[in-house]
This record gives structure tokens, sequence and C-alpha cells, in this order.
């Protein structure tokens, strides 16, 4: 029998965590997605896995002489690994199917198993394929979103996902300090999405394959830095820095480096195709400016729970959204789902407490179906904005509720019955209806 010690961290004046104090345990290779699940009858249609075989590897960017969160009034390089994902024109002869390790809050390690191949040849041929950056949340892991990442190679696109140093569960020791990382996410955030997007395409390998186009997708904290890396502004109050006992001259610095707009560069870049936020943060805090989000102009998705406690709903992402000038968005809402919306299902070692088990579980869903539910929109998201696929676009629902009356048919892609839970907002020249707006973008 395995003997658990329970001692408690206070995060807060009002808040009090159990931890359990207990030796690592090596847990079995996972498959989150095994073969039995429910039929593709059950999923949306664009769930299905594309005709490309995947591979993926890991790389090292590092960007020279950034500001240390930590001393701001001095520069390092940052050194940042992001996960990639890129399509196979046939398998490998040699396989090796990919295995992901990370570790929960609390430093349980896992792993799991994805349907890529590790290292697989680079085959591109002559072809060139759109890029797709995610960026995690506060706290996280590149292989959080290894489920979308995967199933978006499949169908033609290079994906790559930033584990953010400082911000990581393996950087981050919620047990003893559990804000240790925030003033570097508040300010690297923006910046290393900006920064990885040039890098990969300067990138030896992946850079010769990589169509001029992209698209963010920013979970969380990931979201707060998408809005401004594609044109919003930061409005971060100085009390933010100030409780984390910096010298004067230091938190003016690094409060005014967090405050600027488009990741600190003098216009968006124009290969930013598209703009994904999952569950964004910041519209409850004022950490947008939101007239900035007015200049935000790309086709944007939101993707968030009707009762997010993290990131608020109707005073926190929904003024977000309505903020943002774009007249091609749209926002998929989960009813009855709170903040969970985005990552993998929650692996066997993060079952042990609520700690690790609240990053990943959402009381009222289950966590496979949201991320069928996930692959088919940003599927057809990214097809109809990114790659102007015009029969992608006929799949974002032109009726703002899933459920269907008796004379209704299912949204565009749901099996008859199979749609519930699920609201779609939308601005009107997203609409199918109005496809000729794409040939003047």
């Amino acid at each position: 029998m395995r003997h658990l010690k329970i001692r408690h961290i206070v995060l807060s004046a009002s808040v009090s965590i159990a931890i359990v104090n207990q030796t690592s345990i090596a847990f079995a290779k996972e498959n989150l997605f095994p073969e039995n699940l429910p039929s593709i009858e059950t999923r949306p249609a664009l769930s299905e896995p594309g005709s490309f075989a995947i591979g993926v590897t890991t790389i090292e960017l590092t960007n020279k002489d950034q500001m240390l969160a930590s001393n701001p009034l001095s520069t390092a390089d940052r050194i940042l690994e992001l996960e990639v994902w890129y399509p196979l024109i046939e398998e490998p002869k040699k396989k090796t199917q990919a295995i992901y390790n990370d570790q929960t809050r609390s430093g349980q390690a896992f792993s799991v198993k994805g349907k890529a191949f590790r290292d697989a040849s680079l085959s591109f041929g002559e072809r060139t394929y759109p890029l797709v950056i995610f960026s995690h949340g506060y706290t996280g892991y590149r292989s959080l979103f290894f489920h979308l990442a995967e199933h978006l190679a499949s169908h033609g696109y290079v994906v790559a996902s930033i584990d953010h140093s400082d911000s990581t569960n393996k950087d981050v020791d919620f047990a003893t300090s559990p804000g240790s990382g925030w003033p570097s996410t508040l300010l690297n955030r923006s910046r290393d999405q900006a920064f990885a997007l040039g890098a990969l395409f300067e990138h030896a390998l992946f850079g010769p394959a990589l169509a001029p186009k992209a698209a963010l997708v920013g979970y969380s904290m990931g979201g707060y830095g998408a809005l401004n890396t594609v044109g919003g502004c930061h409005r971060i109050a100085s009390a933010f820095i100030e409780q984390a006992g910096y010298e004067s001259d230091a938190a003016q610095a690094l409060l005014n480096a967090i405050n600027q707009c488009r990741a600190g560069r003098d216009k968006v870049d124009p290969r930013w195709q598209a703009m994904v936020a999952m569950a964004p943060w910041g519209g409850t805090s004022g950490a947008h400016d939101l007239a900035s989000l007015e200049n935000i102009n790309l086709p944007t998705l939101f993707v968030g729970g009707e009762y997010d406690d993290v990131s608020g709903f109707e005073n926190g992402m929904l003024p977000l959204y309505e903020a943002i000038g774009s007249k091609n968005k749209a926002f998929l809402i989960y009813e009855n789902a709170r903040h969970n919306i985005a990552g993998h299902p929650a692996p066997e070692a993060a079952n042990a407490l609520e700690l690790d088990l609240g990053h990943y579980f959402e009381p009222a869903w289950d966590a496979r179906q949201i991320a069928y539910i996930n692959q088919h929109f940003l599927l057809a998201f990214l097809d109809c904005y990114v790659q102007k696929k015009e029969q992608a676009c006929r799949y974002l629902p032109e009726r703002e509720q899933a459920l269907q009356s008796k004379d209704q048919t299912p949204w565009p892609g749901f099996a008859d019955r199979w749609g519930l839970g699920l609201r779609f907002l939308r601005s009107d020249s997203v609409s199918a209806k109005k496809l000729d707006s794409l040939e003047n973008e």
C-alpha cells in the first residue's frame, strides 16, 4: 500500500489547497484516444483524420538578449522548446510512434501515445503548407494540444506548439510558489508567439516547406498573448507588478515592457491570417485595452465555456470578443463548461489530486467529446480563412443553437440529434451566404 502524506499550502488569504506529498510513480504509456471509442457518426464530421501521415520532432529556438522578468534591468537569451508536427507524403519505413512525456502541476510524470511518427524524415516534396502555432496557458506544456496538432497536420498543416519558459508545469512549483512564473508570462507570451513565427519561417528544415500564411491558437494566457500579437494592446495594472516585490525602477521597466501592442512590434506580421483564442484570459482583470482590439482585423474564432471561472464569460471573454474589429469573427460556446475546453483528457497521473485533475477535467462534459468538437471547428475555421476553402466555410453554423427543434436540421457536420450544449455566435460577414467576401481578402 502506498501511504500519502497530506499537507496544506495557502496560496492566498482565502484559498487553501491540499497537496499530496508522494514519491514519483511510473505510469504506463497511455492512449488517451483509444480506437474503441464511439464511431465517427457520433462525432462532428471534420474530426475524422486527414489523408496525411504525421511526423513530429522537437526543436529549440533561441531569442537573443531578451529582458529578464526576474531582473528587468538586465537581459539574457531566452530559450524555447517547440514540438513541431508535419504532414508526410507517406508513412516512414522505420516507424517510431510518438510518445509525449510531461508532468502534472504537482510534478507527477506521465507519458501518452500519439499517432505521429517521431523524427520521421521530412518528405515535403515541392509542396508548401500553412503554419499553425499553439500557445499554452499558465501553466501548461507544448504537448497539451497534441490531439489538435496531430489532427491539423493530418489535414496538411505544419503545427508548432511552444513550451513557454518560466510558465510550464515543470518550471512552476504550485506547492510552494504558484505565482513564480506570472511576471514572465505577462511579459513574454506575445513576444514568444511573434518570435516563433519568424524563427520557424527561417528554420533550415521547416522554413522552405511553409506557405506565407499562418494562424495563431492561444489558450488562456496563450489567448491573452494572441490578442496582443495580432493587433491589441496590454493594459496591465501596476498592482500586478508591485505585489511581486520589485524595486521601483525594475517594476516600471517591466510594466512598460508588458504594456505594449502587437508583441512590441511596429505592425502585425502580415503572415498571420487567422487567430483562435480559446478561453483567453484578461477580460475580468482589465489586462487588455478594449479600444485597441478594434484594430484586430484577422478572422477570429473564440472558444470558451459559459461558466469559465478563470477567464470569465459575461465580464471576461464576451467583452473581448465584442471589441474585436474583425468583420469575420465567431464564438463557439460550450454550455455548462468552465475553463478546461482546450487540452487533452486527463492522464492517469492526474487523478490523485484536484490540483492536477482540475487542469483537465470538466464537471459536465466528456473531455474526448470536447476534443473532437474542437478538431472539427478548428479545421473548419482554418480551412475556411487560411486555406480559403469555400466548402469548409459551410461547416460554420448559421444557427446559434446546436439544439434542434423538430423541423430543424443539425448543424453542418453533426449527426441528427448529436448536437447539444453548444452555441455559435458569428458576425454576418462570416456567413456561408456571403462567401464572396473571401475573394476580396
